[in-house]
């Protein structure tokens, strides 16, 4: 495992007034790192991956697998559906006036957004977020056990899912 090849973004902020960076980590969405500049964010963000992996590992569980740059696909489907869900996606296309392709977009999007955080991270753990703030020192994530927050009220992506066959 090579910390490195995590997909970790820093940001500058402000929080509670004053500007600092703010590191995560995208395939352990709940890990959140403040430092005083870029570099003390990123090094904090490795730390917090190497040190999780290390709490999952004595735990008997994995740490997620890094995920492929996005460079790596070229944003194109080729999709056949069933002549009556490309109907009723027209229909919905045309009802908000965006074309096919957006309409697709945005309901995929949705679903996804819906889905995440039962799929990428397992529901049996999520890390802690740091709580450290500028000026003071940065804490590590550690993971914990909580309720699985993503499972909530799916009514509404049911509504874009199409019947099984």
């Amino acid at each position: 495992m090579n910390a490195q090849d995590y997909g970790i973004t820093i940001r500058r902020v402000i929080e509670e007034g004053e500007a600092c960076f703010e590191a995560r980590v995208r395939e352990l969405p709940d890990v959140v790192e403040y430092a005083d500049t870029h570099d003390e964010a990123y090094e904090l963000a490795i730390d917090t991956i190497e040190t999780t992996e290390a709490a999952l590992k004595e735990s008997g569980r994995a740490l997620p697998q890094p995920l492929p740059p996005a460079d790596d696909f070229s944003g194109r489907i080729t999709l056949r559906v069933p002549r009556t869900l490309h109907r009723a996606l027209v229909s919905l296309a045309e009802d908000e006036g965006v074309s096919l392709n957006q309409q697709i977009v945005a309901v995929l999007s949705y679903y996804v957004g819906v889905q995440t955080p039962t799929r990428t991270v397992p529901a049996e753990w999520h890390a802690e977020p740091a709580t450290a703030r500028p000026g003071g020192k940065a804490g590590t994530a550690r993971p914990q056990i909580i309720h699985d927050i993503g499972a909530g009220d799916s009514s509404k992506a049911d509504k874009w899912m199409a019947p099984a066959v």
